[in-house]
């Protein structure tokens, strides 16, 4: 699959362009992933005033491990450049304010939407869907860039709805081409799009060396799951829930709608193996 998603940075968060939007517009509860209660429109108390984090080398250690996996899909930069014009929400009235807080959210989710459309534009199985994925990927692009006002009212959980039509679609064709479902060299096998695992409830699932090549796993629950050396390759990774699921040694070459803020909830290693659109979290192991 040529990576459609690598030479796209604006589908990539830039914090030096965004006002900090992620650390004051959304909420987060004091759990395993962050160290306190803090409600949306409230400045963390870590946020400098350069927008800029004050523990960011030392998130996970401080129990801000929640931040580490969050990726706006760009979304940030975007709301706070093109949006709102540059204009900062500390220094705008708190109205200002306000529908900067109200409009960042939704544009992360068009953003996002942004990523999974690109990225089926580059499965070459999902060709007879391609005319249908570019009008979706303009249409999505054009909401992005609307007024404020727009944005706030737009029902985004409605386009969301449309699109996915169009990546279930996508799905169903990259893995009706995944190859064989017996086995991880396809022996034996009977060729198909592989197990449909959609909603499963695989919470600390022992699925160590399974062969899930071609699967869906669409917002799977794979919460602590030990995958060590499981084939995923071909896979459905949208929403899939990863979180400290065990990738060590994993295949996920092919992999798709599979995003950065999902591996960097999981672990891994230097031999988990990943397809070209993602990084490999830096606090993964560097080996066993």
């Amino acid at each position: 699959m040529p990576d459609q998603i690598a030479g796209l940075p604006e589908l990539r968060g830039d914090c030096a362009r965004c006002f900090g939007l992620c650390c004051v517009a959304l909420p987060f509860a004091a759990s395993a992933d962050f160290a306190l209660n803090k409600p949306a429109g409230k400045p963390c108390p870590n946020l400098q005033g350069d927008h800029r984090c004050g523990i960011h080398a030392d998130l996970r250690k401080k129990g801000f491990t929640g931040c580490t996996v969050y990726d706006c899909f760009g979304a940030g930069q975007k709301v706070s450049q093109l949006t709102f014009g540059g204009q900062d929400w500390r220094t705008g009235s708190k109205e200002h304010a306000r529908r900067m807080f109200d409009v960042f959210p939704v544009v992360r989710q068009l953003h996002e939407l942004l990523w999974y459309l690109t990225e089926a534009l580059g499965l070459s199985a999902a060709g007879p869907v391609h005319p249908d994925l570019r009008r979706a990927l303009a249409e999505t692009e054009r909401l992005t860039r609307q007024s404020p006002e727009e944005l706030a009212a737009l029902d985004v959980a409605a386009h969301r709805q449309q699109v996915n039509a169009l990546l279930l679609r996508t799905s169903e064709l990259a893995r009706a081409g995944a190859g064989s479902v017996g086995g991880k060299g396809g022996k034996g096998g009977k060729k198909g799009k592989g197990k449909d695992r959609r909603g499963a409830d695989l919470i600390g699932a022992r699925l160590r060396g399974a062969d899930l090549r071609g699967a869906s796993l669409r917002g799977a629950y794979l919460i602590a799951a030990d995958l060590t050396g499981a084939d995923l390759r071909d896979a459905d990774m949208i929403g899939a829930d990863l979180r400290d699921a065990d990738l060590t040694d994993a295949d996920l070459t092919g992999a798709f709608f599979l995003t950065q803020p999902q591996l960097n909830a999981a672990r891994g290693s230097a031999g988990t193996r990943l397809p070209g659109s993602v990084s490999r979290p830096v606090h993964w192991t560097a080996g066993r």
